[in-house]
């Protein structure tokens, strides 16, 4: 997506929410790996898998067609189904909840931290019943949960961990990757995120049970990788255990991950000193407050978020978005809290969502991409204050 086209009818576009980071050399491999053979579940992926591991310093990765995917087959491999609670950030894409859904369990919505927007500790606390089976934690925008907390939890209670690392390829905590602390971590290659292959997801574990049962369970339930199948005897003899799914990653998404990965630490310092440079120019400018990070060297730093108060900066949020979407910027909210879709509102909370109701009357994603230039920033942050001029 070139910066000049828009998806927005009659409203021209100056700076895009985003780009996605695709090179002439990602086209041209993309383009080969159609010549081949074997078109999915192949050898692309396993290499990509092999990458990721080696990447994060996870003992086992299993390439998936989605997060969503990998979220609810981590769940799957945890044995979390009917009767199951399991606890949710309020601040979240739906994914994360409807995986629990979609494991027959049920989410418990938790609220999150003022400023990094992470799920909040007490909350976790407050949300724990004797039906409580896990946690998922999600690192929000990059930001790192406060691992050591939540695990300390998860073991006084006897709960399974699933990081939901959608945000944070490429954050640490404490100079260990995020996604190694639970028992499985799930990351998301959408369009939108620091590397992508369209779709796609990834699951890390250090389990070779949890492992083993993604990838079989990934590919139908079929007791036999097509390999083996072919290596010995004949290819249609295998079982299956239990029924499983259609999530497996075909090798052109796998050789576009591939590509992507070998470039993270490029990618990710470029986005870091994009969001230095927001920092930098928001310090002084009342009314706007952005996400707190810790550390941004050891953050993924895939969403810029602010808030807008409104006594301050004289325009509340709703309003911010519509005049920088006609001036050509677009931006957006991460996310809608949980609670207040409908499928969710049935659910009991445990805790006040406080936090969570502050900030979604007040945040907005500002554009960040990969090689966004100070041009297109300083567009975003003229234009943020010719807003909080007008009278």
């Amino acid at each position: 997506m070139k910066s000049g086209k828009n998806i927005f009818k009659n409203l021209k576009t100056r700076v895009p929410f985003f780009i996605p980071n695709i090179t002439a050399n990602d086209k041209k491999l993309v383009s080969q790996s159609l010549g081949s053979g074997l078109l999915t579940n192949g050898p692309n992926l396993l290499k990509f898998e092999k990458l990721f591991s080696k990447y994060t310093k996870s003992n086992y990765s299993v390439g998936v067609s989605s997060a969503t995917a990998a979220l609810h087959l981590s769940l799957k491999a945890l044995g979390i189904g009917k009767g199951d609670q399991v606890i949710v950030p309020d601040l979240t894409f739906v994914a994360t909840a409807n995986a629990v859904l979609m494991a027959g369990a049920t989410p418990v919505i938790a609220d999150v931290n003022i400023d990094d927007y992470n799920i909040n500790i007490k909350s976790i606390k407050k949300s724990i019943t004797k039906k409580t089976r896990a946690i998922i934690p999600v690192h929000f925008a990059g930001n790192p949960c406060d691992m050591d907390k939540i695990m300390e939890i998860a073991k006084k209670n006897n709960l399974h961990v699933v990081e939901d690392c959608a945000h944070a390829l490429g954050s640490f905590y404490k100079n260990k990757h995020v996604g190694t602390f639970g028992d499985l971590g799930c990351f998301s290659f959408y369009p939108t995120k620091n590397i992508t292959t369209l779709e796609g997801g990834m699951i890390i574990t250090n389990s070779k049970k949890f492992s083993n049962y993604a990838k079989i369970s990934r590919n139908h339930g079929i007791t036999k990788t097509l390999q083996e199948r072919y290596t010995g005897g004949f290819p249609w003899e295998y079982d299956i255990h239990e029924a499983g799914y259609n999530y497996r990653m075909d090798e052109i998404r796998a050789i576009l991950g591939i590509q992507q990965l070998k470039r993270i630490e490029k990618i990710n310092t470029l986005r870091r000193n994009a969001v230095k440079y927001y920092h930098k120019k928001f310090f002084n400018m009342d009314g706007i407050e952005p996400q707190f990070i810790s550390n941004i060297e050891k953050n993924s730093c895939h969403l810029y978020i602010v808030r807008i108060n409104k006594e301050k900066f004289g325009s509340e949020r709703n309003l911010v978005f519509k005049k920088l979407l006609e001036r050509g910027i677009q931006t957006s909210v991460h996310y809608k809290p949980l609670h207040k879709f409908s499928v969710f509102k049935t659910l009991k909370v445990f805790d006040n969502l406080k936090n969570s109701n502050i900030l979604f009357d007040e945040i907005l994603s500002l554009p960040l991409y990969t090689g966004i230039s100070k041009k297109a920033q300083n567009i975003v942050i003229s234009e943020l204050e010719s807003i909080k001029n007008e009278k």
